[in-house]
């Protein structure tokens, strides 16, 4: 099992990432959010969970142990493999997670795409007596965050929200919705704009 890596971050995509470890590189899925916080050429850790499968072995790359444990957490429900889990843990952090099977929060759970009434009913059904084990994972990357620039952050947050199963539609809608959010600060990172695009698609 590949717990963590700390390397050189060579690429950071929208949904994925190659960081090299002892001249070695590991590609890893990720979400958006965590992508955006990687800075090719600088060094990181990340936390990861290792996806093994009869024809492949498949890495998945978290900024902290939290969402990686909630990643790891919701695949043992059924129906929910990691394109899915990976789909949660981008739109609601691990307390959220926690807090909506716990309430029986249906609809925060339908705001992931993928999950419809049925899947959140059965999420709630086969995870309530294990998500206390969940942390609140609201703790970011320990390396500075990308800076959006002129227009790129808008196409980071378009892939990575396309990447995540929005339309193309949705995700430049949810990308006019937060583009005051750079006017009133230039400097905001790309992390901090998928968050707020994340919340604006969620509550729809």
């Amino acid at each position: 099992m590949i717990a963590q890596l700390s390397g050189t971050v060579v690429r950071a995509e929208a949904t994925a990432f190659v960081i090299e470890v002892a001249g070695v590189g590991y590609l890893a899925h990720t979400t958006p959010a965590t992508s955006a916080s990687l800075r090719p050429g600088e060094p990181s850790t990340v936390h990861t969970s290792l996806v093994v499968r009869e024809d492949s072995l498949t890495l998945y790359g978290f900024a902290n142990p939290e969402e990686r444990d909630a990643f790891e957490l919701v695949q043992t429900a059924s129906g929910v493999g990691p394109r899915l889990a990976v789909a949660i843990v981008s739109v609601l952090s691990p307390s959220r997670i926690k807090q909506a099977i716990l309430a029986e929060d249906l609809a925060t759970l339908c705001s992931v795409p993928g999950i419809g009434r049925k899947g959140a009913q059965k999420l709630v059904l086969e995870l309530k007596d294990r998500v206390l084990v969940l942390g609140d994972g609201e703790n970011t990357a320990a390396q500075p965050p990308a800076r959006p620039g002129e227009e790129a952050w808008r196409q980071q947050v378009v892939a990575g929200l396309e990447g995540l199963g929005w339309s193309t539609r949705d995700a430049a809608a949810a990308c006019d919705g937060v583009a005051h959010l750079v006017e009133e600060d230039p400097t905001i990172p790309v992390a901090s704009l998928m968050r707020a695009a994340l919340s604006s698609l969620a509550k729809r």
